[in-house]
Formats: structure tokens, C-alpha cells, sequence
């Protein structure tokens, strides 16, 4: 029997000293925040990986490591203002380095420079939203700053961190007073792009109270849940079973649609919808009856044969899952935003609302059956 200590085990068990011979061949594809080199590798018998060295223009060091089953690597980071230098050296299993290949790489301007030229923002009710493009679905953050007591920046806890390709998010819970903000855009290699200031004024809301909300059946609603009670919808349980909304599945026989009173005619500003997660593979949302596609019509008055075109048409909206992951699978962004609800927002030049209906297009399924775990609506009452 013998051991050995842990120094022992770290040392690598081959012992050659010599110095592997160097790539060559190497060339350079530059793309935006990008650079990929290709090369050939020496016929060292006992050769390991290559790697590359290089200093981001924000300081930070970058090693990329790859494997002698490779003859290419992506070096990622860059802003892409300026000239980068890369050193590649070959490594064999006892670890000892070749010669550097020294070379130099141009990137393009990163991804987050397209994304803060696409930036919008405005006043939207209770807050302000912000509008990007970012095809690439690079992971960024759109970083909201405004000013404290002091008459400094700071950043605001709600900025924005996604990957999805079409960013379309508010932050609500402000005063409506005209106020001046300032927007960056960083990327995860800690690249920023220039600051966009503006000022705005956030558009008066409030919570309609869910204390006067009442469902309502005319005669074309489609049947609930046997076990899904239509008060559900807003006893405050954003999830779970059975203090839920659904429609019965089998219905086949018309639109599965639902209706209800606010209790106050109110200008309406946006209807917040929590989906009903199902259970599958822990909770999952984009799953089953969870709408994908519908519409929510208004009315000032109720009109109580459920004739659609009696009724204001408000909006007719389409879930999309950030991640653009297959169906059935969903990663923490994608939890994370429908846990906390998407706001749909209603057209400013409609008449005041007291009666809303909601009309399923299309569930994650397929379907048009619908299944939602709770309604918050917000607006004017005055």
C-alpha cells in the first residue's frame, strides 16, 4: 500500500521539459465584439491545448483555452474600438508552454452598440418603459439610473438584464413628476456604451381594487374548471391549484373566452396576467393552456349577449418566452418574468372601461384553452 499527498496528485504525471513547437498557419475572422482564429497544430505527440492571451480595452485579463482536437477558438470580450494584441501558445501534458505566436485582432463594435442605438423610452402609466433590439440575444443589461437626495447617479434595482432578441419592459411604481434618468447598456464582459439622457414624466395609475371585481356568464363564455372557480382570478394566489382560472379543455363548441365587472368604470391603462404554471418538471410556464395569443375586449356598458362586435377590441397580444427555448423547457429568465407577471397595455384614446372579457387565440399548447392564475388591472378611475 503506498499514498501519495495532494501536491503529488497536482504534479502532472508526464515529465517533458522540451517545449512544444508553436501553431502556425493562423488566421483571423473579426466579427462584432468577436474575433474566431483558426491555425495548424504542431505534430507534437504529446500536445495538450492551445491557448490565447489577450488584455480587453476595459483592462481585464482573458485566457481561452482549447483542445489539440481543435485547430480553432472564438476569443470573445471585445468592444471593438480599437486593435487588440492576442499571444497563442501551445501547451503539452507536463505543461510546459511553447513560444507565443504573437498576432493582432480587430473585432467589430460589440453587440451593445446596436441595442443602445436602438434604445426608446417614454413615459408609459405608473413608470417608463424601454424598447431594444438585440438580434444577436447577447446577454446585456440596460442599466436605469437616476439621481439620489444627493444629486447623484445611481442605478435603480429594476434595470434591466435579458438575452432575448426583442426587449420590450417597464418599470412601473413612480410618481408622476418630470424626472431626468440616464440609460447605459453593459455587456457581461463589463463593456459599456455611451449614457442617454432624458427626462421624463410618468403617466398617472393605480390598481382598479380587486374588492369590486365580479365574473360575469354570458351565454357565449366557454364553461370554467369544475375546480377552478372564476374568483380566482383575484384572490391574491398567483399559482397555485385551485385557487386558479381555467376553461374545461373539452369545450370545443366556441371561443374559450371569460368575462367580468371591475365594479368602477376606470381609463384603463394595462391588465397584468400571472399564468397558471403547470406541474412539470418542478413549475413550468409556456406550457399547456397558458395563452400564447389573445385579445382582451372593454366595454362601458354590459352587453349581455356576449356579441363580440358589440365590444371594444383593446388589444390583441402574443406571449413570447425570452429565452426563445423549445416548448416544454424554460431557464430563470423565462420563470422569473412570468412569476412576476406581464403588463398588456391599453391603447391611452379608449373610453373609460367597466367590463372586460378575455378571448384565448391560441394556448402554449395549441389549443384555445386558457388557464391564468391571477388578474390585476390597473388604470384612472377619476
Amino acid at each position: 500500500m503506498s499514498s501519495c499527498s495532494d501536491e503529488d496528485l497536482q504534479t502532472p504525471l508526464e515529465h517533458n521539459n522540451t517545449s512544444p513547437e508553436q501553431v502556425s498557419n493562423v488566421q483571423v475572422e473579426n466579427f462584432p465584439g468577436k474575433a474566431k482564429i483558426t491555425y495548424t497544430l504542431p505534430e507534437d505527440q504529446d500536445l495538450l491545448y492551445v491557448k490565447a492571451n489577450y488584455l480587453l480595452e476595459n483592462g481585464k485579463e482573458v485566457e481561452v483555452k482549447s483542445s489539440y482536437y481543435n485547430s480553432n477558438m472564438l476569443l470573445e470580450g471585445f468592444s471593438g474600438n480599437k486593435e487588440v494584441d492576442v499571444a497563442i501558445t501551445t501547451v503539452n501534458r507536463s505543461e510546459v508552454s511553447s513560444e507565443p505566436v504573437n498576432i493582432k485582432v480587430n473585432p467589430k463594435l460589440a453587440p451593445i452598440y446596436d441595442v443602445f442605438e436602438s434604445l426608446e423610452t417614454g413615459p408609459t402609466f405608473g413608470g417608463i418603459y424601454l424598447n431594444a433590439e438585440n438580434p444577436d440575444r447577447e446577454d446585456i443589461a440596460i442599466l436605469v439610473m437616476d439621481k439620489d437626495s444627493q444629486g447623484d447617479w445611481v442605478i435603480d434595482d429594476n434595470s434591466i438584464y435579458s438575452s432575448t432578441d426583442e426587449i420590450k419592459q417597464s418599470i412601473r411604481g413612480m410618481d408622476t413628476v418630470q424626472k431626468e434618468f440616464a440609460f447605459v447598456v453593459r455587456d457581461r464582459w463589463l463593456n459599456y456604451t455611451d449614457t442617454l439622457f432624458t427626462e421624463i414624466k410618468p403617466l398617472f395609475e393605480q390598481a382598479i381594487p380587486k374588492s369590486g371585481y365580479r365574473g360575469i356568464v354570458l351565454p357565449n363564455d366557454a364553461p370554467r374548471h369544475d375546480s377552478t372557480p372564476i374568483e380566482g382570478l383575484w384572490d391574491g394566489e398567483i399559482m397555485n391549484w385551485a385557487k386558479v382560472y381555467l376553461t374545461k379543455g373539452t369545450y370545443n363548441e366556441g371561443p374559450h373566452i371569460f368575462t367580468f365587472d371591475l365594479g368602477v368604470e376606470a381609463q384603463l391603462s394595462r391588465v397584468k396576467i400571472w399564468d397558471y404554471p403547470e406541474y412539470y418538471n418542478g413549475r413550468t410556464y409556456y406550457y399547456k393552456s397558458a395563452m400564447k395569443r389573445f385579445q382582451i375586449y372593454g366595454s362601458t356598458e354590459l352587453e349581455s349577449t356576449g356579441d363580440l362586435d358589440q365590444w371594444i377590441l383593446l388589444g390583441e397580444y402574443e406571449e413570447t418566452k425570452p429565452s426563445g427555448l423549445p416548448y416544454g423547457e424554460q431557464n430563470d429568465e423565462d420563470y422569473q418574468a412570468a412569476n412576476s407577471g406581464f403588463s398588456w397595455d391599453i391603447p391611452i384614446d379608449v373610453p373609460k372601461i367597466r367590463y372586460l372579457r378575455v378571448l384565448c387565440l391560441e394556448n402554449w399548447g395549441g389549443g384555445e384553452a386558457l388557464a391564468i392564475g391571477e388578474i390585476q388591472v390597473y388604470g384612472n378611475p377619476n
